[in-house]
């Protein structure tokens, strides 16, 4: 028991230790266009507590896998929406308890029409009560709006001037779907050759999880695609960029295909039969998939993945193994030819032209 609570404790460790770590980039960004929002609130326009020029700063910014500057500017505006309304009711209507109830309402369906997302309502909904019990502030009770549009525009200033090194993110997030893609081959070689249950089965748990690695490596990429539009320092990446993304995008459909061969691989095995064949064939597959995961900074290694990978799509034929007439057996084989077509497609071939590789059935 004891050594069970030290093992979850070092997990535990290793995970916080790993998400300061990921978090540095951003809160740097945050601090810095707090600190911008509230010297020019400040310093600038002699506001004299800019309270919600950096509250609207930190939270558009936010700690948000997703750094797009469209979902920046949404959070920014939806929030100095629900101050202006505020500052508005407050200015025409007064404060009180029914003010306040009215307020709260309209900015929360307000932010619900701006945006799906329910934290943000409440984001803003926050700041509207915020604007209502604070005193009002020298200079009018519109001095609080023009605090939240600057802090809208230093968030998307740092993140055109201070990025968050999307690339890195994303290319994190890539190894992370490709540690996950490789080692499920490895384990269908082994389940294959030995017939091995336990690890088909571990297996099959592991691919049935695997769809978050797809969803945050898109994430991150489409946040590091969107600020190289507006960044001078990440523009120069736009083509890397792009071609990350037709990786990501062949990646995708190669392993909702890989969680249909595990699945049947598990459902096979359970003759005890062992096929070496297909073995062989998932070893091959991780030599190639290992090569374009090289491809993420060495062209070249898409290239040679490529040829690797046309081998492989030229010995998909049922009948080359004698299993044409064998219809569980040759489904798996089968199930390898859109896999490998989406392999082909993520390091840069065509859908046709891979397509056009595969021998006739």
């Amino acid at each position: 028991m004891a050594k069970k609570a030290k093992n979850s404790l070092h997990w535990s460790l290793k995970e916080s230790t790993r998400r300061v770590i990921e978090s540095l980039a951003p809160a740097i960004q945050i601090t810095v266009g707090a600190l911008l929002a509230y010297s020019l609130a400040h310093y600038g326009l002699n506001h004299e507590t800019p309270l919600l020029a950096i509250t609207v700063c930190i939270t558009s910014l936010g700690f948000s896998r997703d750094a797009r500057p469209k979902r920046i500017l949404q959070t920014a505006i939806g929030m100095v929406v629900g101050v202006a309304i505020s500052d508005l009711a407050l200015s025409v209507l007064g404060s009180g308890v029914w003010q306040l109830g009215l307020v709260l309402i309209v900015v929360l369906l307000a932010a619900r029409f701006i945006s799906g997302s329910s934290a943000f309502a409440l984001t803003a909904g926050i700041q509207a009560m915020l604007v209502q019990l604070l005193p009002v502030p020298a200079g009018g009770v519109f001095i609080r709006t023009s605090d939240g549009l600057i802090g809208g525009l230093l968030a998307i200033l740092v993140t055109a001037l201070i990025p968050r090194d999307p690339r890195g993110l994303a290319r994190t997030d890539a190894n992370k779907l490709f540690d996950f893609f490789i080692e499920s081959l490895n384990s269908l070689r082994l389940a294959l050759r030995d017939v091995n249950m336990d690890v088909a089965d571990d297996a099959l748990r592991k691919v049935r999880k695997s769809q978050p690695l797809i969803d945050n490596w898109r994430m991150s990429l489409d946040s590091a695609v969107a600020i190289s539009r507006i960044s001078p320092f990440l523009n120069k990446y736009r083509d890397e960029l792009k071609g990350q993304v037709r990786l990501m995008r062949g990646m995708d459909l190669a392993t909702r295909n890989l969680r249909v061969i595990v699945r049947r691989v598990d459902f096979l095995l359970k003759d005890g039969t062992p096929r070496p064949y297909l073995a062989d064939l998932c070893d091959q597959l991780h030599s190639a998939v290992s090569l374009m995961r090289e491809g993420l900074n060495d062209s070249e290694a898409l290239d040679n993945a490529e040829q690797e990978l046309l081998e492989i799509i030229r010995q998909l034929d049922p009948k080359r193994f004698g299993i044409a007439d064998q219809i569980r057996e040759a489904s798996v084989l089968l199930l390898l030819r859109p896999l490998v077509v989406d392999l082909l497609c993520a390091s840069g071939m065509s859908e046709d032209d891979a397509r056009a590789e595969l021998p006739e059935v």
